[in-house]
């Protein structure tokens, strides 16, 4: 059975994500014009600094890209000097990636600028809507979480 106040929630929100989403990837890749880095390389480069080394299917898994769309974005990272790939003793199947200094220090750099714009976003709300903003996107990590299994 349909529940209508819920089709016409989806269809509401299903509206504005797209205008939501063009305006912050607009926010967000005005900072990412200054260190010539695309919005996916970011997501790798920040996966990396955070996590340390990983194997190029762990993070094409990581973020749902094949292993091909991820030896892309890793060849521009270390043509650029932000990604170093690393080889496996005894196994020259497996290679690792890992953040260089300069990818950790551009992750950082990157990190705040988000931090800042989601502030200044984000500002315009009351403490009592962030509050129950937090709660909600809790609410939705946790249950798709479960869904996965993890």
């Amino acid at each position: 059975m349909s529940d209508p106040a819920l089709a016409e929630f989806s269809n509401k929100v299903t509206e504005m994500m797209p205008t939501i989403m063009r305006e912050f990837y607009k926010h967000e890749s005005s900072g990412l014009e200054k260190i010539k880095i695309t919005l996916p390389q970011l997501i790798v480069l920040n996966i990396l600094a955070r996590e340390g080394e990983l194997r190029m299917t762990d993070l094409a898994n990581y973020i749902n890209v094949s292993t091909a769309a991820i030896t892309g974005i890793v060849d521009r990272l270390v043509r650029d000097g932000y990604v170093a790939r690393l080889g496996v003793r005894g196994d020259r199947r497996i290679i690792k990636v890992r953040a260089t200094a300069k990818g950790g220090k551009t992750a950082k750099s990157a990190v705040e600028h988000q931090r800042k714009m989601v502030e200044k976003l984000f500002g315009v709300l009351s403490q009592a809507e962030r509050d129950e903003y937090l709660r909600i996107l809790t609410i939705i990590r946790d249950r798709l979480k479960g869904e996965r299994g993890g």
